[in-house]
């Protein structure tokens, strides 16, 4: 629900003016319909919905005012003093009851339904919220505008996500004004004139074959069914909602599950803090994942004699002749008596961790805690070792402190939003609405990036840098900030530090330097420099293209160097966020599922946090850090005298086999381990390497909190249970815990895991101290850092000082260090892998998702046109991309945002894995592998990739007939 309306926060005048005869108190600019609303006065309304531009254009909701001729829509008409209103007169009603009528005359007799609490009352409300209405107001059809209906309209189902029903279209607008102008799409419009205009998508186009991203804000916003859910055409009673919290991206937006039959047969965007009710295709339609056949139900345990297969040409559909089902007593004594086993023979070194930024936060702990004080090392790490640990170990030496210093939604503050490495309309969709909403009321939106994405429509400069020279354009740009004396001089000498070693080593890098280096050209750069320091407020915001570079770390400096001399953070609309990928990559940094950091970033090398976790736990600790996730498969394949060679490898949520770069050499590790353990809901690449495999929870199946990408701490609940014999994750990590020995004992429902919370909330005092598991049961989301129960959260951090030992940042300067592979005669391009908007990650979920996977099935490389012309290919031709570790064959498809001389392949397909050929060499400050770029050729022809286990054609065969 939204806020009630604060006029001193807001100051704003009060308004007052009567109603029906009743005196009601409203707010200078508020309307009428919304100032009644709050007083629980209901006017009829259509067109208006709450979050939107009011359109008036239904005439539902008009209201008599005295003297005035006409009537007045209520939804866009502003109280004044004195004002005196009727809603209720004769008049009025009459006209509210004949607008009803005549759009209900106009409905079909079968509607696609509405939800409803029994039979009855969904055939009342058969046509939506204009049948709710019309029978709150007692309003029947004449059969003489029944005999007037207009003719019928086909039904469009085309698109395997949602069907269009314009036969039910009372033209409200609110779909167009959805696409328009809440997710600017621009998918979505009004076409034609008087009775024969419609709703049109594109150019009149089926609404499948249009531009669609199937966000589905039109459905949620239609008001009678004209656009629905395709899961829920026919009876739309469901049995329960449950509000949680989204699975995929680091968004972290909320939703509401619609649960019938113990199945998720929809979902809902709610009016969450990062969200507003806005969701993505991802979060809106790709939930069904966690009711595929493919789905682990059983503890399995490898057949004795069965070899690991690490080419991966396994069906994971068909692990019967690998895998035998186990009971869980067995399966948990191979597991964890297994680790206690290599532990007793060869030391603490020998075994080692992955979590999941896929799970909760008290997941994230607890696996920490095992690792720490059952494993004996800090051999733990997780997936934010290969998307933004470059960038969290550049903020944790610059500002001390390795989350984003201002929300995302914060843009709406923002003069210019600076957007470097990322493409938010395909990983953080919603993200990306609120920077086109910004853009819109005239904030600059500069985009940089090796390729030209759909946020280049919406650029005030576009610079498309050449791949790997990052460093180039951002000194080019510190250096005409410097040079030009716009540098904010009194923020660098009170809060900054080292500015004159910065000075003195920006002098090589003018921008008519580094143009021919990077691409871009002098003026450019200086004009967009000027603008970002001179301009009110600016953002910085990055993804992945900044920090999978061995530069990475690099990159992240000159970035927080950019805002710090220019005094462009610590204030509304500016300072510096790093998107991240995953809906808990941030909570589980923060709960320490990081090798060289306990728990709230405190490292395990310092003796002040060592001794004080050491008896926090009651365990003698490693004081060395552990190994991160590429040292690890090293490790692993180190010869039998290293006493630190892994042998032994619990794995939740993760799957390596896919996500690590150079994937022969992962594979080859993976199945070398003595044991390997995988803890999943699917048969992924990485458990067909395993030896006991464990079957755990969706995140729709239990209770637990995410961190968002904006610091936002959130409750996400169980809708349903799992399915067979599946388990919680946190019950499996406690168990695996006591089979070493460990005596755990978190009492209480779900596993314990508001106990987990709390010890967790304890380890973590100095940033969520004031978030307790009550009051997150309360309100859903609080923002950290919050230290007390009255402390509402700080959304803007570093507004007085920085994190540091000092309270100053700490400016690092940075040169040119090239990638460490660079393309030559014999690999000429260079690839660059990524995300895309219908599928995550490594596609373990998503691919398993039946409208996710019907819109984008197939593995796709994006090349520009003239390459393709080149290498004498069209869009759908099969090519091999090679590089000096494999090699890949993929379908071509033509994307001109994509530069000459570069490919793009995103790596959520097994069949055509990008890491098989990507480079796994380091950053060496944030050990982050180079997936950004490395040297590959390419030939026309090859063998075509071929899915032999996630697509569901039986249901792509149904979702689009």
């Amino acid at each position: 629900m939204n806020a009630p309306v604060n006029a001193k926060e807001l100051q704003l005048q009060i308004v007052e003016f009567k109603l029906d005869g009743q005196t009601i108190i409203s707010y200078e600019g508020e309307t009428i319909l919304k100032a009644a609303k709050r007083h629980g006065i209901d006017i009829p309304h259509l067109c208006f919905k709450d979050g939107y531009r009011a359109d008036g254009n239904c005439r539902a909701c008009v209201v008599e005012i005295n003297g005035e001729r006409t009537l007045a829509p209520s939804c866009c008409r502003s109280a004044t003093p004195g004002m005196e209103v009727k809603a209720q007169s004769e008049r009025a009603v009459k006209s509210q009851k004949l607008i009803l009528e005549m759009l209900l005359s106009d409905m079909p007799d079968e509607g696609f339904k509405w939800v409803g609490d029994s039979e009855a009352e969904e055939q009342k409300n058969q046509h939506g919220e204009l049948s709710t209405w019309a029978t709150r107001m007692d309003v029947t059809v004449r059969p003489e505008l029944k005999a007037l209906r207009r003719e019928k309209v086909a039904s469009d189902v085309s698109h395997p996500a949602m069907a269009v029903n314009l036969d039910a279209c009372i033209q409200c607008n609110r779909c167009v004004r959805a696409c328009r102008e809440e997710q600017v799409n621009d998918v979505i419009g009004y076409a034609m004139r008087g009775s024969h205009s419609e709703i049109v998508f594109d150019l009149n186009d089926p609404m499948g074959d249009s531009t669609c991203v199937a966000c589905g804000e039109c459905v949620q916003a239609c008001p009678t069914g004209a656009l629905m859910p395709k899961g829920l055409i026919g009876s739309q009673i469901v049995d329960r909602k449950v509000d949680s919290v989204c699975p995929f991206c680091g968004v972290g937006c909320q939703i509401t599950y619609n649960v019938k039959d113990e199945k998720i047969v929809s979902v809902e965007g709610r009016d969450g803090p990062a969200n507003h009710n806005r969701l993505c295709v991802k979060g809106r339609f790709g939930m069904d994942y966690i009711h595929n056949p493919q789905r682990l139900t059983k503890p399995l345990i490898r057949k004795t004699g069965v070899p690991k297969d690490e080419n991966a040409t396994q069906n994971p559909q068909d692990w019967s002749s690998i895998f035998r089902e186990a009971t869980w007593e067995e399966a948990l004594e191979a597991a964890g008596g297994g680790f206690k086993k290599l532990k007793n023979q060869y030391g603490n070194k020998v075994l080692a961790g992955f979590g999941s930024a896929k799970g909760s936060n008290e997941e994230a702990y607890l696996f920490q805690k095992l690792v720490r004080t059952g494993f004996g090392s800090n051999n733990v790490d997780h997936c934010t070792r290969l998307c933004h640990a470059s960038s969290v170990a550049a903020l944790l030496e610059g500002v001390g402190s390795g989350a984003v210093s201002n929300q995302v939604n914060d843009v709406e503050h923002s003069s210019m939003i600076f957007l470097i490495g990322s493409n938010p309309t395909a990983n953080h969709p919603v993200a990306a609405t609120w920077f086109k909403n910004a853009a819109k009321r005239g904030a600059k939106i500069v985009l940089c990036d090796p390729r030209i994405t759909d946020m280049g429509k919406h650029a005030w400069r576009t610079m498309q840098f050449k791949p790997d020279t990052d460093v180039a354009m951002l000194n080019a740009m510190i250096y005409t900030i410097i040079e030009e004396g716009l540098a904010d001089k009194d923020f660098i000498a009170h809060r900054a530090n080292n500015f004159e070693a910065l000075k003195e080593n920006i002098k090589g890098y003018s921008p008519e330097a580094m143009a021919p280096i990077c691409g871009i050209p002098a003026e450019t750069l200086r004009e967009v420099a000027r603008e970002f320091a001179t301009t009110k407020s600016a953002m910085v915001l990055w993804g992945m293209g900044v920090s999978q570079h061995v530069h990475g770390t690099d990159n992240a400096r000159c970035l927080i160097a950019l805002v710090s001399i220019t005094g462009q953070i610590g204030k509304p609309g500016s300072g510096l966020h790093p998107l991240r990928g995953q809906n808990n990559v941030q909570g589980a940094s923060d709960a320490g599922l990081i090798p060289m950091m306990f728990p709230n970033y405190q490292r395990v090398d310092n003796p002040t946090a060592h001794a004080w976790f050491e008896k926090f736990w009651d365990t003698p600790l490693d004081k060395k850090p552990g190994y991160t996730v590429v040292e690890i498969m090293h490790k692993i394949t180190a010869p039998d005298s290293d006493p630190d060679k892994i042998r032994g490898m619990y794995v939740e949520g993760e799957n390596p086999a896919m996500s690590d770069p150079d994937l022969n050499h992962a594979r080859h590790a993976l199945a070398s381990l003595e044991l390997l353990v995988v803890q999943d809901i699917f048969m992924t690449e990485t458990a067909l390497l395993a030896d006991v495999v464990l079957p755990a929870s969706a995140w729709p199946e239990k209770v637990g909190t995410a961190s968002n990408t904006d610091r936002m701490v959130q409750m996400g609940k169980k809708a349903i249970n799992p399915p067979g014999d599946a388990k919680p994750d946190l019950w499996i990590i406690q168990e695996i815990a006591k089979k070493m020995g460990l005596n755990w004992n978190y009492a209480g429902p779900d596993a314990g895991v508001a106990a987990v919370y709390d010890e967790m909330r304890q380890a973590m005092h100095a940033a969520i101290n004031g978030i307790t598991w009550e009051r997150l049961e309360k309100e859903s989301s609080v923002t950290y850092p919050c230290l007390s129960a009255e402390d509402p959260g700080r959304p803007i951090v570093f507004d007085d000082q920085f994190a540091t030992a000092d309270g100053k940042v700490k400016l690092v300067p940075a040169d040119i260090i090239h990638a460490d592979e660079r393309p030559d005669a014999e690999y000429p391009f260079v690839l660059i892998t990524g995300r895309q908007l219908e599928h995550w990650h490594t596609g373990s979920m998503t691919r398993r998702a039946t409208v996710l996977d019907a819109i984008e099935p197939l593995a796709t490389a994006s090349m520009h046109g003239e390459d393709m012309t080149q290498l004498g290919v069209v869009a759908g031709d099969v090519i091999t991309v090679q590089s000096r570790r494999g090699d890949v064959g993929i379908h071509v498809r033509r994307d001109d945002g994509t530069p000459q001389g570069v490919i793009f392949i995103p790596f959520a397909y097994y069949e055509a894995a990008a890491n098989l050929i990507t480079n796994a060499a380091l950053d060496p400050f944030g050990k982050i592998p180079e997936f950004k770029y490395c040297a590959v050729k390419l030939t026309k022809g090859g063998k075509a990739p071929v899915s032999i286990g996630y697509g569901t054609n039986d249901s792509k065969q149904h979702i689009t007939a």
